[in-house]
């Protein structure tokens, strides 16, 4: 099962759906920010966000980018920011 590194962005209007998507996302996050999380998925699991996230946003309102980053890409940090480096990882 091959994973990814992708990046979400998103903008969204509403508290409670912010909230909720928030902590929706904290479940898969490997690092970023609180709305732009870098997330290290296989095809099934981004098919699963893509379907789990629609109960969340709000379409007409909200909006959400997935962005697939390309793995010979050097990543640039500044400040206090941190990206996922490890090449494989384990959830408990």
């Amino acid at each position: 099962m091959s994973r990814s590194l992708y990046l979400a962005a998103y903008d969204i209007r509403d508290h409670r759906r912010l909230a909720r998507a928030c902590k929706y996302f904290k479940t898969w996050r490997v690092a970023g920010q609180k709305s732009v999380p870098e997330l290290w998925l296989t095809a099934a699991d981004l098919q699963r966000i893509r379907r789990e996230i629609t109960d969340i946003i709000d379409t007409g309102e909200d909006s959400l980018h997935i962005l697939a980053l390309d793995p010979r890409m050097h990543i640039h940090c500044l400040g206090l920011a941190a990206s996922h480096s490890a090449p494989h990882f384990c959830v408990l």
